[in-house]
């Protein structure tokens, strides 16, 4: 093969596996969301912070803008609470529109998007990554786990994936923040 046709050839692989793990994680989403309804603890409603969560710090409140569909968006949302964090869910019937509202940049999109103090949180970030932002307060937008990565807080698989989450810099570009 020649050096185009090997390029072309890893492209298409690494977009068609992406591929395969977003539907993978749209597929567990949904089979969630029909499952966690019934299951589900009611999710705390209100404003202010919340309670410390052994960092000797408040945790500001997480606002997460999602589908009502979504099942793995509230199991998002109860990792976070189980972390220390108080919850408020608005559902939404354009998720990106609100992630361009907030500014949180489309390339980085997921299944939701969260306002936390002055930053912006995109998909399946964990609760430990967060609560690091929070204390290193960078000049950010925020972080990102970008697509649905199985084995990610609110999308638990037996066949996790490693992922990334990542820090979005102020101009839009991102750089690894942590690895899982």
């Amino acid at each position: 093969m020649r050096t185009n046709e090997v390029g072309f050839a890893k492209t298409f692989t690494m977009v068609h596996f992406k591929k395969q793990v977003l539907l993978q994680g749209l597929a567990l989403c949904a089979a969630l969301g029909a499952a966690l309804p019934g299951m589900a603890q009611p999710l705390q409603q209100g404003s202010g912070q919340a309670a410390s969560a052994g960092s000797g710090h408040a945790l500001p409140v997480v606002e997460i803008y999602k589908s009502a569909e979504c099942g793995c968006c509230k199991a998002w949302a109860e990792h976070l609470q189980k972390n220390g964090f108080e919850v408020i869910l608005h559902d939404v019937d354009d998720v990106p529109a609100a992630r361009k509202k907030l500014g949180m940049p489309s390339k980085y999109g997921s299944c939701h998007s969260a306002k936390v103090g002055q930053y912006l949180v995109e998909g399946h970030v964990p609760a430990t990554d967060i609560k690091r932002l929070l204390i290193e307060r960078p000049k950010a937008i925020g972080l990102a786990v970008p697509s649905m990565p199985p084995g990610s807080p609110g999308m638990e698989s037996t066949l996790p994936v490693p992922y990334d989450t990542l820090l979005i810099t102020q101009d839009g570009k991102a750089k690894v923040f942590a690895h899982h």
